[in-house]
């Protein structure tokens, strides 16, 4: 008899086998519409039970894959100083054990705990960022750690020219001006010239984060912030499967809050994005500094 514990379905690798390493970060402490985002990761493992191991989108299959998941961070609600701690201490573990991060979010701040950890160990990281708001904020409404503000915060890590947004459709007239005087690269409404920029980023450390409301809502309905005006499903797939010429070091797929699709649909989309980004790391070369 064996023990029956919850992981995203195929990923059943013991760490040590793994080359990569999944885990939950449940918290939306900062959430500034409609909180929700921390039951995602627990909705996200029960509901891949409901799709195929086998992507038809890149003929591999996650069973044929060694991704281990480790289950949810108990980090501390209420504190984001604290979480984002515990986030970069998990983070660094998996990096210095030679396995690429995978995190399922939670809101979107908890990237700021993972790109901490990413740049110590990989301090020329480049940062592709999807997602329908810029997040580029100095401070929202006085507080500088909040999930309008981590793509300003993981910039102060990174420095100029090495965040690279697409899908933006959204944000204050200060984060739009922050981004056109250089600072950071971003497309919006969509992904083009997406080739563009992985021409630019071969051969380098690459962050990847996900915030899936960058789907149009009539497609992902469940999230704290929807924006009308996003990409489809099958826009989304596109433009994550161009990215499989990187060398991503780590990743996050952030912002479901399930309790606002009732039908499963959000969540379902989430984990087929998710299915699809893990079989297409564990197809390509780990990088090594």
């Amino acid at each position: 008899m064996n023990r029956n514990i919850e992981t995203f379905i195929g990923c059943e690798s013991d760490f040590e086998k793994a080359k990569t390493v999944l885990f939950g970060a449940p918290f939306d402490s900062t959430t500034s519409f409609r909180p929700g985002a921390r039951f995602a990761s627990r909705a996200i493992r029960s509901d891949s039970f409901g799709i195929e191991t086998y992507s038809p989108y890149q003929l591999k299959d996650l069973c044929d894959t060694n991704i281990f998941d480790f289950g949810d961070l108990e980090l501390c609600i209420g504190n984001s100083q604290k979480a984002l701690e515990q986030i970069e201490n998990m983070v660094s573990e998996i990096l210095n054990a030679g396995k690429i991060s995978a995190m399922i979010g939670g809101e979107h701040l908890v990237t700021l705990g993972a790109v901490r950890a990413a740049v110590k160990k990989y301090p020329s990281l480049n940062i592709i960022h999807f997602d329908a708001h810029c997040d580029l904020r100095d401070d929202y409404l006085g507080e500088k750690f909040s999930h309008a503000t981590v793509m300003r915060r993981c910039h102060e890590l990174v420095g100029d020219g090495r965040i690279f947004q697409f899908g933006i459709r959204s944000g204050d007239k200060t984060e739009f001006d922050f981004s056109n005087e250089g600072h950071v690269n971003t497309v919006k409404f969509d992904f083009h010239n997406i080739e563009k920029t992985v021409e630019i980023l071969k051969g380098k450390p690459v962050y990847f984060t996900l915030d899936l409301d960058v789907l149009d809502p009539c497609v992902f309905p469940g999230t704290g912030t929807p924006e009308a005006g996003g990409v489809s499903f099958l826009q989304l797939l596109d433009a994550v499967l161009k990215l499989k010429e990187l060398n991503i070091v780590a990743f996050d797929i952030d912002e479901l809050s399930p309790v606002y699709d009732q039908s499963g649909v959000s969540t379902a989309v989430s984990c087929k994005i998710l299915r699809e980004i893990l079989i297409m790391l564990n197809c390509t070369k780990l990088y090594k500094n």
